[in-house]
């Protein structure tokens, strides 16, 4: 038996309202959608009725890339978002303009290759409200269900988190997100092709056993 931290759920990718009800519904804290690009992309129209089909109980996150500076002006007018996650690479000085442009929550994607952790990770998480690590995948920015070498980076977090708010991305599905809760403590798990039928479908078996494994409440 295994004990369980306390860990949010977060459900990204996502591109149809009832797959948004269900992860309310299930009690998940997260419902993230794509303005990065990449083949789950969603215009602001569409992500504004996706997100409302949650009923308002989840935090939205729109994940942006390295055009966020203009993006998140166009976006926010037409679809409140709760929290911005900054991919491609994001540096400090990206998360400060970023909070500059946004009242919400911002959070900076750290992309791992192998177990070790970028220089400006630290810094990081000294600026950002939350760090999220994906696995560098060769093509795209994330979604690519890619694992991350759990153990391996649990090394080297420790001095580096310093209490920080840890966002675990990478590969995550039912059968290891038990593992990678074990092995590095998040504070969120978020999961796309995971639990993923076909592109942007998710399963409802597998978001359910997902919410399960991840957070030992049933759902």
């Amino acid at each position: 038996y295994r004990r369980f931290a306390v860990v949010e759920v977060k459900y990204c990718g996502l591109m149809r309202e009832e797959d948004v009800a269900y992860a309310a519904s299930l009690g998940a804290r997260f419902a993230g959608t794509i303005f990065a690009g990449g083949p789950r992309e969603l215009s602001p129209d569409r992500a504004r009725l996706v997100h409302a089909a949650s009923g308002g109980s989840l935090q939205r996150v729109g994940v942006f890339g390295a055009d966020f500076r203009t993006r998140i002006a166009e976006v926010l007018a037409v679809a409140p978002l709760d929290v911005i996650q900054l991919h491609a690479d994001p540096t400090a000085v990206d998360v400060r303009d970023a909070r500059s442009a946004f009242g919400g929550m911002v959070w900076a994607v750290v992309r791992v290759a192998g177990g070790d952790l970028p220089a400006h990770t630290a810094a990081l998480f000294g600026v950002a409200d939350g760090v999220l690590l994906d696995a560098k995948a060769p093509s795209g920015l994330g979604g690519s269900g890619v694992a991350l070498p759990w153990a391996q980076i649990a090394r080297v977090l420790g001095p580096i988190r310093q209490g920080g708010r840890l966002i675990l991305a990478g590969g995550l599905r039912p059968e290891n997100v038990g593992d990678a809760v074990d092995a590095l403590s998040p504070d969120i798990v978020d999961v796309s092709s995971g639990v993923e039928s076909a592109l942007g479908i998710k399963d409802r078996a597998r978001m359910l056993a997902f919410f399960r494994a991840a957070t030992g409440r049933p759902g």
